[in-house]
Formats: structure tokens, sequence, C-alpha cells
């Protein structure tokens, strides 16, 4: 299914060389390593807390654990000091349950409130043990009451504690979640109706103080939502100390680079504290642990080959290890498993390192941090140097996609409705550097629409070659004869290939879809093939029309290439028909190597700011698309003249004009609207085309809904508590909707300024 929806999304790889991790030669790389890792003593057999799933009755790494929000109680409950009649001191649980494996009550040394309680005796409830309260200085103080149970076969952090204090875990269930015989006359219940019959019979006893409802954090089985189980099990683990040692000093070293640079303090943080990891899993599917178990002398021997005797007794009666490898055992290896290691491969020599490493923050720790480990340990070279986060897609809400909630999206739905290279543009387009991405389905229409426009104007440029037509390109001959437009259009885009390469060099792909969309949308479509119709059209000199098809059948060629990678099936089928070579084998676009008249490009740098300024006044003041109005440009400047001049017919045509005129006075009516330009201003006399009472209205109704947005996002970034809490993309998004409404309340001012004056 994923094979399916790669090659449906258009990844450009080798499929030749599509790997598992259960293939033959990667086996043998884990048996590898896994012995290298053994003998060293870095994997070990041992009794330790683990992520249990009572469900599916195997370990399951810490990726697989999904926290959620749960709706739950605090439970108060009263533990009798022994000895002393209606003496107590109040534990404050969520889980009431696991009283049972109790073996002590712990207070923070600092906690005043418990100082004269050393050497307290409590009796547990519901049994008939003792279990002394002692102080440790990772319980706190601002939980409940300030005491907490330990109980270490059920809490990582009670196993830990229990551990620096010498005290024995109790383990109470068995490994289906029902209770054990060490829970008394509660044995054989699961452990949630465990629950409800303890709180219960501590309510009648008079033990429970209160009881608050309460969030909090439960770890579920992302496979199959089962509420998971810290258990105490003994199962094979990887010391992971030493190795996670190396990745540190690989980043620390600059060997290897987080891009953003941020996600390395998060890397160090995970480093500094990690545990070490459980890697059995009691499963069918997977890499077996290569360790075989002398049942005569109980001796565990490991090998990459198969054990028939054992080398301590010579007892045949030997047993393989019955669990499985957790699957990221073999994933850490991947970078060099492919590639033939152990064996000194070509392709091990050829492609390890590999250059950037392109993955999601959640894997970090899981994988990434994994790789470079294992690279350092047996490569002495991390897998990458670059490692490039990018953010999760959320929904438009900014929560996490999830079955349960019922979010989720799928991909191959969403490529049938919009087009493939519209959904891959709009990921590409939405990703800011290492942040989330807000699907928002509307905006998928958006970049359809851009697929539309790109294959219309296409056809426009096709449709006006003739068969005869070969692209030349931009040649020496073609380019003594390039006329104003054609020089501004090769400048906008050697602009855009500018920006495009800057923003690759920063992987910021986003940066590269807004060129690329901007040039191709605005300067190329909405602009240079307006202006360049009637040439295209044959309404000019032969020369002229040549030229013009020339250079809109480069400029569209190498537009294709800069859009490739985003938009690969679009761009390969209207690129065939210019020639029999895929864009990806032919070489990378470059800038345009000619000299501009500057004049020139000035000149229609000048009508183009003229024309949007025509545009945004229309759409102020109400005058619709299929309105032609008038209007005067007022200015002395003599360039401003001849612009207009030369360029009147695509002015008319491109601001749907029915007129312009350049004055050097003007006197401005009562119902002309006026904007200012760089070289004078432009009149838009608007007698006769609207209601100017009823825009008046309209245009004061929005200004007082914009006014009412930008006072509530003032008050918001004025807001001391917003700013310390919101994470910074939050805050930053918000002071761009301030701009944006800052920016609208002072149009509207303006044109119902224009209207009344």
């Amino acid at each position: 299914m994923i094979t399916r929806q790669q090659k449906l999304l258009g990844e450009s790889v080798d499929w030749s060389r599509e790997r598992f991790t259960l293939d033959e030669g990667l086996s043998k790389a884990v048996f590898k390593v896994f012995k290298s890792l053994y003998d060293e003593g870095l994997i070990y057999r041992g009794e330790r807390i683990i992520n249990w799933c009572p469900a599916s009755r195997t370990a399951i790494s810490d990726l697989e654990v999904e926290f959620r929000e749960t709706k739950g109680k605090l439970y108060h409950i009263k533990y009798p000091i022994h000895g002393k009649k209606n003496q107590f001191l109040v534990v404050a649980t969520t889980r009431p349950e696991t009283m049972f494996g109790d073996v002590a009550v712990c207070a923070n040394p600092e906690d005043k409130r418990y100082v004269s309680f050393k050497n307290v005796v409590l009796d547990l409830p519901l049994t008939n043990r003792q279990i002394p309260l002692l102080f440790d200085s990772f319980v706190d103080q601002e939980f409940g009451s300030g005491l907490v149970k330990i109980t270490p076969a059920h809490d990582a952090n009670d196993f830990e504690a229990g551990q620096r204090l010498g005290l024995k875990p109790l383990l109470i269930m068995n490994p289906d979640g029902t209770m054990n015989v060490n829970a008394g006359p509660y044995q054989g219940l699961d452990r949630f109706e465990a629950r409800r019959k303890v709180v219960a019979d501590l309510e009648v006893k008079g033990l429970i103080k209160k009881i608050e409802d309460h969030v909090h954090s439960v770890g579920h089985n992302s496979r199959g939502g089962t509420v998971i189980e810290p258990y105490l099990s003994t199962q094979w683990f990887v010391k992971i100390k030493p190795l996670a040692d190396l990745a540190v000093e690989a980043v620390q070293t600059g060997q290897v680079e987080f891009i953003p640079k941020m996600w390395e303090k998060t890397f160090f943080e995970w480093m500094h504290n990690i545990r070490d990891w459980c890697i059995s899993r009691q499963l069918w599917w997977g890499h077996r642990i290569p360790a075989y178990h002398c049942k005569t002398c109980k001796h565990v021997e490991v090998s990459e080959t198969p054990v028939t005797a054992c080398p301590s007794c010579n007892s045949k009666d030997v047993e393989p290890d019955p669990d499985v490898l957790d699957t990221w055992f073999s994933s850490q290896l991947w970078p060099f498993s492919t590639m033939g290691w152990p064996e000194q491969t070509p392709d091990l020599k050829k492609y390890y390192p590999t250059s950037v490493l392109v993955t999601g923050f959640d894997i970090i720790f899981f994988w990434v941090s994994r790789m470079i480990m294992m690279g350092m340990k047996f490569l002495k070279a991390p897998p990458f140097h670059k490692v490039l986060i990018h953010g999760l897609v959320r929904d438009k809400d900014g929560k996490k996609f999830s079955k349960s909630v019922g979010n989720v999206i799928d991909p191959l739905v969403m490529m049938e409705k919009y087009g493939t290279d519209s959904f891959r543009f709009f990921l590409a387009a939405t990703l800011p550097e290492g942040k989330d991405i807000l699907f928002d389905e509307s905006r998928l229409d958006g970049y359809r629409s851009f697929c539309n426009k790109i294959w219309n104007s296409s056809r426009f440029i096709l449709m006006n070659l003739e068969e005869s037509f070969v692209p030349t390109g931009i040649t020496s001959e073609i380019e003594k004869d390039l006329e104003p437009m054609d020089q501004w259009i090769l400048s906008r885009f050697n602009r855009c290939l500018e920006e495009y390469n800057k923003a690759h060099s920063r992987f910021h792909f986003y940066e590269m879809a807004a060129a690329i969309y901007e040039f191709i949308w605005g300067d190329f479509c909405d602009w240079y093939i307006e202006l360049v119709k009637p040439r295209a059209y044959g309404k000019v000199s032969p020369r002229s029309t040549e030229v013009a098809k020339q250079v809109l059948s480069d400029v569209l060629i190498r537009a294709l290439g800069l859009l490739h990678p985003f938009m690969p099936f679009l761009t390969e089928e209207v690129h065939s028909v210019f020639s029999n070579q895929y864009i990806v084998t032919t070489p990378f676009p470059e800038a345009y190597p000619i000299s501009y008249d500057a004049a020139g490009v000035q000149k229609l740098n000048l009508l183009q700011e003229i024309v949007t300024k025509i545009r945004v006044m229309r759409s102020e003041n109400g005058v619709t698309p299929d309105k032609k109005c008038k209007a005067i440009v007022k200015s002395e400047d003599d360039i401003t003249r001849l612009t207009i001049s030369e360029n009147e017919v695509s002015l008319l045509q491109l601001a749907r004009l029915e007129s312009i005129r350049i004055e050097a006075t003007y006197e401005i009516q009562k119902t002309d609207s006026v904007s200012h330009f760089t070289k004078g201003e432009i009149i838009l006399p608007l007698e006769g085309l609207i209601d100017i009472e009823k825009e008046k209205a309209r245009l004061n109704k929005e200004l007082q809904k914009s006014e009412v947005e930008k006072e509530k996002l003032e008050a918001k970034l004025s807001n001391p508590g917003f700013l310390s809490k919101a994470a910074p993309d939050v805050v930053e998004k918000e002071r761009e909707k301030l701009k944006i409404f800052t920016d609208k309340v002072e149009v509207l001012k303006k044109g119902i300024q224009n209207l009344a004056s």
C-alpha cells in the first residue's frame, strides 16, 4: 500500500533497489551487530520496566505508545500510620488498583510538611502489609498532597526510585492485564474492574479523603488503542548511553547538522536523558533474536549462526530465544545494511555516507539518533551529514491526524479529486521550515487552478507555434531583436531563478515553490503572455513574431524545469512536446546571460505598477470586472508619458479601461478615486460607475468589522501571558494577521475618504 502511494505520488527513485528489512542480506547485518554489541556488554538480558500491551501480550516500542489526554480521577487515599489510631498520610494517585504493588510512600526531602514523619511506617490499605515512608528528590511537592506511592513493578519512575532506595519490586498483574495472586481477593479481575472495586472498598472503610476530576496523559498502543501497562519484565536491552555518546559527539563536532538548528537542542536533551532500550518483542513476525538457551545448564549463547549444542555443557537440549527484535533495531542499520555491509561492497564505498536525510521530528529519537549511533559505532562515520527536519501534516485546526478522532485523510482520495501535482505542490508550498502543515482542503483547489493556468498557458503557446517551429533558445541572433517586454520577462526569470536557488541552498522548499508560483502565474501568464499576444498572433512584423515565439517557448521550457520537482506529471506532459528527453535528464535551468536595456525594463516595471494600482483601485471601490472605466495619470515624468503612449493598447486591455490619458495637471473631482504611484497619481472617475452612498455604506460596514478584529489581535499581542505561553510560530502567525488587518483598515479608510471628498 505504501509503495503504491509512493509511486502514485511520483516519487523519483530507483525502484530496483527496493529493500525489505527482513531480506536475507539485512538479517546477516542484524545478527552481526547484535553479536558484536552483546560481546562488548552493550546488549544484556535483564528485568526492567517496559511498555506492555495486555491485548497483544508483547512489549512495544516507545514510538508505538500514543499519549492521549484522558479524563480520569485523582484519588486521595488515606494511608494509616502504623500504631497510631486515626492518624493518616494522604497519597494522591490516578491508579489505586496498583496499591497492592506499593513497597513504600515517598516525600521530597525539601518538603517541610513531612520532615517530622521520618521513620514512620504506614499500613497499606486493603492488605496486611506495612510499608515505610521514605524521601527522594524526584517527588513533585506540588502534585496532590506531595506524597507518592512507590510501585516499582508498574511505573518507570518508581522503578528508578526503587533502585536508588533498595526496594524490591512486587508484580501484581498477569500479562493479560488481570490482577495476579499478589492482589489478594482481587485476583483475576481486569485491572480497570479492580480499580472500581478497590475504590468502592476504600470508601466503605473511610479511606478515601476525596476524588477529583483529573485530565492526564495516558499511553495507548497506537496500533490497537489498548491502554499501555508499565510492566516489570525480563527482556533484552541495549545499554544505550555509550552509543548515545557517539551520536552526541558527531553532532557536537559538526559531522552531523540539524536543519533547523533548534532540533539539535531537542536531540541533545533526548540523548542526555536516554534510558536503556528494550529491543525484544513477543511477536511472531520480525528478526529473531540470535540467542540460544540451554535447558540443562541455563547457559545463554549468542551466535550469528544456529546453535545445536550448548558450548558450556555440550547438551543438545538447546532452544532458540522465542522473542524477535524491535523493528527499529534493523531500521537503525538501514544506511549501510542495504549497501551490503558487513561486506565491503562497491555500493557501500560509493553511497556511504550520504549527504542529506529528510525526516519528521517525531522520529529523531527513535530512528535518526540510532542510525547515527550505529554508523559511528560500526563504520566510524555518521550515515549522513545533514538532517532536514520537516513538520507533520495536521488538520486545519492543528490537531494530529488520528483514526480515533476521525480526521484522517487518504492522500489517494485527495490526488484523485485535485490531481497529484496539485497535492504535491500544496505540501511543498505550505511546509515552512521545521513547522507543521495545517491541512486545509480548500487550498488544494487553488493549486489545482494553478495547474489549469499552466496547462492553458502552455496550450496557448503551442497553438501559436507552427509544426515546423524549432525552439532554438535565446541565441545571439534572437538576443539582438529582443523587445523591452522580452527583456523584462527574461530579467524576471533570472530573478526567480536566483530566489529559487537561494531558497534551495537553505532547504526552504516553500520559498522555492513561492518563487516559481509567482513567476509563472504573475510575471509569465498574467503579464508577459497578455502583452505578447498581438505578436504571437502575427499582428506585427514576422521577425517580432518569431522572437516572441522563441521567448515564449524558451521561458516556458526553463520554467517547467524549475517546476518539475514539485509537479512532475504536468511538466513532463508539456515538455514532451518540445523534446523527447525527460526533464530529469536535461541540464538544470540556468540564468539568461544577456544584457538588458535598462530603460526598456524600467518601462515594463512601470507599466506593471500602473496596471496593478488600477486593479486595486477598482477592487477597493467596487468597480466590477464587467465595467470599463476611464483613467487619468497625473505625471510630469517623460518616461511615464512614453510608457503609456507605447503601451496604450496593453494598458486598456490589462486594466479593463475604456480610455487612459496622461496630464501634467488635473483638478480632482469629488467622485474621483486617487492612488499614488512612484511617478505621480492615478485617478479613476467613479461617477456613474457605482452607487456612491451604497458603496460608502459597504465600506463602513467592512471597516467596522476589520477594526474589531484588529483590536482583538492588538489585545492578544499585548497580553504577556499569551506571549510567554504560546509557541513562537503561533505568535508570529497572529502578528501577520494583525498586519493584514492594519493594512486593510488603512485601505478601507482611504476608500471611504475618496468617496466622501
